[in-house]
């Protein structure tokens, strides 16, 4: 079977993957409506392409916190990437660093920052952190990841408690005796997510500063209020996200939330995306409404479920493929061209 397009990669992982694996790595909260209106979203904005302008040779570099990457696609932080393939994250980071692009390494990876970072040691990665109600585990975290090289810190700021996630309930959803959250597992007990801290606020933010010199981003952002906290505590970055619709149910789609918070921050800090983005002309659509890049995860889960670095290496580059298409057909020849006036907005 010719893998084409993404949704290739989706039928491939749900014919193949264990149920519980697919059952987890789909879920969403309670309906799932933001699950699905992350992707719907996309779908209700035009472009306006603009016709005979010059993409004879087209550039679609671009950089995030001052490091370039080969197109403006990373790979979110997703858990247990070895239910999806044996060599989990290490496959992952090996991908990443193949394409040139960023990396963000979850806490609950099946494999250790160490395995990481040996993976692909001058790869581009992030670290995604949960605080935790031992804030001693969190601090080692932190201090392991930058100690290993990554080179920013992403908080997740939409996970005080876990989304009920219905199929999991079902399930009983738990990883293989095999599997161990490689990071945490001298600290507790596997998979105890009532562990997570959920008294965090944003003092939480000066901590973390204090702990590390590493920039820090946060992810979870959906309000324009919010997009202005985060600037005012310092942050570098925002990832405009509600958990792939894993947390709350009845949410935004995360593409509709841009625009409020692209005009909240003022270009003072860099702001990303992630959530529904299965097309190159999904990454052009976010880049046009303020995104600085796009970060996918589901897809990212597909692409090893199909080939493990191999896998998603193709994912990575069927997305460069498209979005350097639809920048041409649109009529912008680098990244630095793509702005507001490519889409129709009127819908948001």
């Amino acid at each position: 079977m010719a893998m084409v397009c993404l949704s290739d990669f989706e039928a491939y992982a749900k014919k193949y993957l264990p149920k519980i694996a697919w059952d987890y790595f789909a879920a969403g909260a309670d309906d799932c409506n933001t699950r699905d209106e992350n992707i719907l979203a996309y779908k209700r904005i035009r472009f306006r392409p603009r016709m005979l302008r010059d993409v004879s040779m087209m550039d679609i570099r671009t950089k995030i916190l001052g490091t370039e990457i080969s197109f403006p696609v990373g790979i979110a932080p997703t858990g247990f990437h070895q239910l999806a393939w044996p060599d989990g994250e290490k496959s992952t980071a090996r991908a990443a660093k193949a394409m040139n692009t960023c990396y963000i390494a979850s806490t609950y990876s099946t494999c250790t920052l160490e395995e990481i970072s040996a993976a692909a040691p001058r790869g581009l990665r992030w670290f995604q952190l949960y605080i935790h109600r031992n804030r001693a585990t969190s601090q080692r975290l932190v201090q392991r990841a930058e100690a290993l090289g990554f080179q920013a810190l992403v908080l997740t700021a939409d996970l005080p408690y876990t989304g009920k996630r219905r199929d999991d309930i079902r399930n009983g959803f738990r990883l293989p005796p095999h599997m161990k959250l490689k990071n945490l597992e001298r600290d507790f007990e596997v998979c105890k997510m009532s562990l997570l801290d959920p008294s965090v606020t944003w003092n939480d933010i000066y901590w973390l500063q204090s702990l590390t010199h590493l920039p820090i981003i946060i992810k979870g952002i959906l309000t324009k209020e919010d997009a202005e906290l985060a600037v005012r505590h310092g942050v570098q970055g925002i990832i405009v996200s509600n958990h792939g619709g894993r947390q709350l149910d009845e949410g935004p789609a995360t593409i509709d939330a841009l625009v409020e918070v692209v005009e909240a921050v003022r270009g003072r800090v860099e702001v990303y995306i992630d959530g529904g983005i299965r097309k190159g002309s999904d990454v052009l659509k976010a880049l046009a409404l303020g995104a600085k890049c796009v970060f996918i995860g589901r897809p990212a889960l597909w692409g090893l479920a199909y080939k493990g670095n191999e896998g998603l290496q193709d994912v990575l580059r069927i997305l460069q493929d498209e979005f350097r298409l639809s920048m041409a057909l649109a009529g912008c020849a680098s990244v630095s061209e793509i702005g507001r006036h490519l889409v129709q907005i009127s819908k948001l």
